[in-house]
This record gives C-alpha cells, sequence and structure tokens, in this order.
C-alpha cells in the first residue's frame, strides 16, 4: 500500500512528542491478545445484510486512547482525523 505524504512527512520528523511516547507504552504494555480473547465471545458478528461491524483490534485501541485521553465517542473521532500520533495508535489510515 502506498503512504499518503502525511504518513511520510510524519515518518520523518526526528522529535517524539509525549502523545507518540505515550502511546507507544500504552501499546508495549497492553496484553492486545487477552483483551482480545475477552472480548471477543461480546462483539457482534457478521450476519446477513448490513454493514460490517468495525473489526474489534481496531475497536479495542479506540477505547483504550478514548479513555486515556478522557474524550466522548465523537471526540475519539476527532483526535483520529486530527492527530497522525492517535490514527497510528489506532490503526487508521485515512487514505483508504
Amino acid at each position: 500500500m502506498q503512504k499518503s505524504f502525511s504518513d511520510l512527512e510524519y515518518a520523518a520528523k526526528k522529535k517524539l512528542t509525549r502523545r507518540d511516547r505515550f502511546l507507544a507504552e500504552i501499546d508495549s504494555v497492553t496484553p492486545w491478545g487477552k483483551l482480545h480473547k475477552a472480548v471477543e465471545p461480546f462483539y457482534p458478528r457478521v450476519e446477513g445484510a448490513g454493514r460490517p461491524p468495525v473489526g474489534l483490534a481496531r475497536m479495542l485501541r479506540m477505547y483504550v486512547a478514548q479513555q486515556c485521553f478522557g474524550l466522548s465517542d465523537e471526540g475519539i473521532e476527532d483526535a483520529i482525523y486530527d492527530s497522525q500520533s492517535i490514527r497510528a495508535f489506532v490503526g487508521i489510515d485515512l487514505g483508504r
């Protein structure tokens, strides 16, 4: 997949922000596999027609970021658009 100009510019920056470091630490200490297994039985499954739910791994990361920064549902959506570090943590590419 081709990277966007903003992704390339962000990857080339020299300084890590406090948010970058914080999210990297959260990523390294969170047992994602265990969380995924614990939540998976309760997560909606695709049944029939309609829009499929967002993947569980992405939703867990969005929820963790939302709780860490004290954001509402709309707030995390806005933060994903505004912040490259949150976008990278959640695993969202706006170019796709």
